[in-house]
């Protein structure tokens, strides 16, 4: 069980983020929904310890992740894919991968792994600056998850993916979730919403639960709020 607990965040005088709380259960995945400059890649930051939040909590059990003495605990259970391109763009994908582990977990992801099933494995010996946006973004998925966190932070992972490399990824999520993983996932793509268990909607800092019931016209009322 992860709850996230009044986090606030403030950027000067303008209220980013006010008292959100949400929780979720091992396996399952949790949208986070909202208007662009809302504050869902805030939050994402905040539980991957890339901001601070000015108050608040993630609790893990009884660890609280955003401690600052957690920090190490944290980075082993919580891998976090950004917007942008966390990639070195002269590198090989194979050389981008062992930045994040050693060579045998490498090999032994290749050989019938999670790199493979992100096809990771198809354009390994690639420069990161001859790759498509699709690889790309597979790529900065397999460097978070070939540790193998419990925790999954993804930031419009699928944005202007096609449908090939969507389902590389759908069909990622459904191994890690099927594993007893958990994923927080910012997203406007409609296929995504429908795979998570529970939303939430961020609206002028506010949290809310949202139960999507694939009334586009009704989520979209909500988010233009």
């Amino acid at each position: 069980m992860i709850e996230i607990c009044d986090i606030n965040k403030k950027y000067k005088n303008k209220t980013v983020l006010k008292d959100v709380s949400l929780s979720a259960q091992e396996g399952k995945m949790i949208g986070i929904l909202g208007v662009n400059g809302s504050g869902k890649s805030t939050l994402l930051s905040i539980l991957a310890g890339v901001l601070d939040a000015d108050s608040g909590k993630m609790m893990y059990g009884d660890t609280d992740l955003l401690e600052k003495n957690n920090r190490k605990h944290r980075s082993s259970i919580v891998g976090y894919v950004p917007q942008a391109n966390p990639l070195i763009e002269e590198l090989t994908a194979w050389d981008n991968l062992l930045l994040w582990c050693d060579r045998e977990t490498v090999k032994r992801e290749l050989s019938d792994g999670l790199l493979v099933m992100l096809g990771i494995d198809e354009f390994i010996k690639v420069p990161v600056f001859k790759m498509s946006g699709g690889m790309k973004k597979r790529l900065s998925i397999g460097c978070t998850v070939v540790n193998r966190p419990q925790i999954l932070l993804l930031d419009e992972p699928c944005a202007s993916l096609d449908i090939v490399c969507k389902d590389s990824i759908y069909n990622y999520y459904d191994n890690y979730l099927a594993g007893g993983g958990t994923i927080f996932l910012a997203t406007h793509e409609l296929e995504e919403i429908e795979r998570c268990d529970k939303c939430y909607i961020i609206n002028e800092g506010i949290v809310s639960e949202y139960n999507f019931d694939n009334d586009i016209h009704k989520l979209a009322g909500l988010l233009s709020r």
